[in-house]
């Protein structure tokens, strides 16, 4: 389950929903506000709900959580939000949807109508796949599989990068000189945003009033500018506060810039940057670096676990990375931010990360990926060539000879030629006695020693006096010459 203890707005729901808790969000003006998914993928907010930000089709506060119909089961990879607020976010599918508050046409629809459900983001997005959103005060931007960067909505100091000071009402590429590059990592403060390339480049555009671009200078940019103070420096990692930004580098370094009224920049004094300034870490390596736009709190983890944090904290200006007690930078802004909204979207430890057996285990008979498909009994099993052959030396004898894509089994049952494929994903059966005898006579047919012993110790395990008759009727509809050697005369 993923721990929402330390939000407040949680504190409400009872333990076994909290229980399916699998990713969260708490937002707005008073962290009063909340959108969460349980591990069923259904969504639910909660909260003030203003400017319909909970997109449940109304502005009626809620203080228990109902359900967002139309998010449910469309499982959420990346997740933003505005001051004003409003909500973006993208799908697996690579899909985008926005609703909230839409004075700036910061939900990319063409009007300013506030948006009280979640609507899809189509144009010129239509036709890709977009992998992460972030949102400035009333600006948001979106990054592709491509590495291309869409943007759109309020656009007064240029954070839109479309060259003017125009609002932006559906999302624009933002190309100037990003046109033929690569983005990796996007994040927006404010009024600027913030983009990472693959060759490990920044470059920023937007509101530079406190130096938050790391230009050098305090000149609004209007469309993306390279910090050249990092030429040579491969940055893996931008966060951006409400007007200062933090870059992480690929040996674990972090560079802050911009605004440091409260410390912010980690730098031991409250002067502002307008170029990147490398932070005293003790020789520590870090791996994430964490802030939000709506706060002037910093946060970053170490290699081995431990949260720093640094800038405003609960009212206190802390101008030297602190070390906490915490485990994840989450917990930075739960306790310490003002307000105590989450910087990104809060999933599960390790939900993203699968055993190599997990991962072939949640693949088997699905579609997605699959090259071959068994027919059997009139239904479809869906596999893949590469593991059969693997697993397997009848496949492997099989499957060098032909190249087709489905092939019909007569000779077993549906119920008992799943059960020995799904064994080969999962090295483990799942079947009644009296079906695995019927699988103990593939395994003799297909001389798989392992998967006989498997299936003779279910049978021993599965024999009572009331089924004794069904797995000898059994024994006898397969034929099966498992009685014989003594295997089963216990």
């Amino acid at each position: 389950m993923l721990d929402v203890g330390k939000w407040p707005v949680f504190a409400l729901l009872p333990p076994e929903e909290l229980r399916l808790v699998r990713q969260a969000c708490v937002f707005g003006s008073a962290a009063n506000e909340a959108i969460y998914v349980t591990v069923n993928d259904e969504v639910f907010a909660l909260g003030t709900n203003c400017s319909g930000c909970l997109g449940l089709g109304d502005t009626q506060s809620s203080i228990e959580p109902r359900r967002i119909d139309i998010l449910c089961g469309k499982k959420i990879v990346s997740l933003s939000y505005g001051t004003g607020p409003h909500m973006v976010i993208a799908t697996a599918d690579g899909e985008v949807y926005a609703w909230g508050h839409n004075g700036y046409s910061q939900l990319g629809n063409g009007t300013t109508n506030h948006g009280l459900t979640p609507a899809l983001v189509s144009t010129n997005l239509i036709s890709k796949r977009v992998t992460e959103v972030a949102c400035g005060s009333h600006h948001t931007i979106a990054l592709t599989t491509e590495g291309e960067v869409f943007a759109w909505g309020y656009n007064n100091s240029g954070q839109v990068g479309s060259g003017s000071t125009a609002n932006q009402p559906t999302p624009r590429r933002v190309s100037s000189c990003l046109q033929n590059k690569v983005v990796v990592n996007i994040a927006c403060g404010q009024l600027c945003s913030m983009a990472v390339l693959d060759n490990g480049e920044t470059y920023g555009w937007g509101y530079n009033c406190n130096g938050q671009l790391g230009l050098g200078n305090n000149g609004n940019q209007q469309t993306p500018c390279r910090i050249a103070a990092l030429q040579g420096i491969n940055i893996v990692q931008v966060a951006c506060g409400y007007a200062h930004t933090l870059a992480l580098t690929d040996e674990g370094f972090v560079y802050s810039w911009g605004a440091n009224s409260y410390g912010q920049l980690g730098t031991g004094n409250k002067s502002n940057q307008a170029v990147p300034t490398l932070i005293n870490m003790d020789k520590e390596r870090m791996v994430e670096v964490a802030a939000c736009h709506t706060s002037h709190t910093s946060a970053a983890k170490t290699q081995s676990g431990q949260v720093l944090m640094w800038g405003q904290c609960r009212g206190q200006a802390v101008a030297y990375p602190h070390l906490t007690h915490f485990t994840s930078t989450d917990d930075v802004f739960a306790c310490f931010a003002t307000p105590a909204v989450t910087w990104h979207l809060l999933s599960v430890d390790g939900d993203d990360y699968l055993t190599v057996a997990q991962s072939l285990k949640r693949e088997f008979d699905s579609p997605e990926i699959s090259d071959l498909k068994f027919l059997v009994d009139g239904k479809c099993i869906h596999v893949h060539k590469a593991l059969l052959k693997i697993r397997c030396e009848h496949f492997r004898a099989l499957l060098n000879e032909t190249d087709e894509e489905a092939i019909e089994i007569h000779q077993f049952s549906y119920l008992v030629y799943r059960a020995f494929l799904e064994y080969l994903y999962t090295d483990t059966i799942n079947l009644p006695p009296e079906d695995a005898i019927g699988l103990l006579d593939l395994a003799t047919y297909y001389r798989e020693s392992r998967l006989k012993r498997l299936c003779q110790e279910t049978i021993k395990r599965g024999i009572s006096e009331e089924n004794a008759i069904t797995l000898l009727s059994a024994a006898v509809k397969y034929e099966a010459r498992v009685f014989g050697g003594g295997s089963l005369s216990h």
